[in-house]
């Protein structure tokens, strides 16, 4: 009999999320049998203060792991018996491992972040880049771009605590000297060699481009956090300028190969899975 997963997304507006397929796909190949579900608190009526009991539920109907979406990432931190260093350090959790009665905390959204850059744009991970967008996301991103190697940071959002907040907690593990907050994007992006989309704007719902398509040029590379849909406005725009571009998909796929890892012990196949999210989103 093979081994067998129970796994679940907890998030809201998560009916649309192409984590179930992936994750199930990537299982029938390793020869499990991985059921994932949709946990869309939206639907269920669930908010933040509901969490302690989910997690109590998910336990008890035998779930091995979760994957955490917005908004309760950083709620999520306090009901976990341990958090990796990656997940202490961003502040965000996007992935509970349930395992011998324990909440072990992980985050792939950093790690997915850098395993997409360093497989599509591989001459490019010690750039300066300007990173927009000083959320969740972003310092996500802005993590695993130093992580990767990246000269240097730039961190860019229309509100400028959020930004600050971000480069603090990037520089503690870094070095203040690699990241910096900066107000004038055109500025930053004159001295760069990438620039990356970390708010919402180009979302359905999000029309136009957080990086003013004027300021593009073809020997930068942009890159975009955003897949629904996979070609936004800037990625469009970038690439009619000439501009290598890294498209939201890569982000997605590299989360779901870590998470896969975290829940099962095994190794998942990266290009299996991003062949299977083509198929999803052709």
């Amino acid at each position: 009999m093979s081994e067998r997963y129970l796994l679940g997304l907890v998030g809201t507006g998560i009916g649309a999320s192409l984590t179930p397929a992936m994750q199930e796909r990537e299982g029938a190949a390793h020869g499990l049998r991985v059921q994932y579900r949709i946990l869309d608190a939206d639907e269920l009526g669930l908010g933040a203060d509901d969490l302690p009991q989910l997690l109590t539920w998910a336990e008890r109907l035998g779930y091995d792991g979760l994957n955490i979406t917005h908004p309760f990432k950083q709620a999520v931190i306090p009901l976990l018996d341990e958090l990796s260093d990656d997940a202490d350090d961003l502040g965000a959790v996007n992935t509970v491992v349930l395992r011998d009665g324990r909440r072990l905390g992980r985050n792939t959204d950093w790690s997915g972040y850098a395993r997409a850059l360093r497989t599509a744009l591989p001459d490019a991970v010690r750039d300066r880049v300007v990173l927009v967008g000083a959320g969740g996301a972003g310092a996500a991103v802005g993590y695993g771009l130093l992580d990767l190697g990246a000269a240097h940071v730039a961190v860019v959002d229309t509100d400028t605590e959020r930004a600050e907040a971000c480069a603090i907690r990037l520089a503690k593990r870094y070095g203040d000297d690699r990241v910096s907050v900066a107000s004038d994007l055109e500025a930053a992006l004159a001295d760069a060699g990438g620039v990356v989309n970390a708010t919402p704007v180009g979302m359905h719902g999000h029309p136009g481009s957080a990086v003013p398509v004027g300021l593009l040029r073809p020997d930068l590379w942009v890159s975009d956090v955003v897949y629904f849909p996979l070609e936004t406005e800037l990625v469009r725009a970038a690439r009619e300028r000439g501009c290598r571009v890294v498209p939201g998909g890569g982000m997605a796929v590299g989360q779901a190969v870590d998470a896969f890892g975290h829940f099962t012990g095994r190794v998942a196949d990266a290009d299996r899975i991003a062949a299977h999210f083509r198929e999803l989103t052709a």
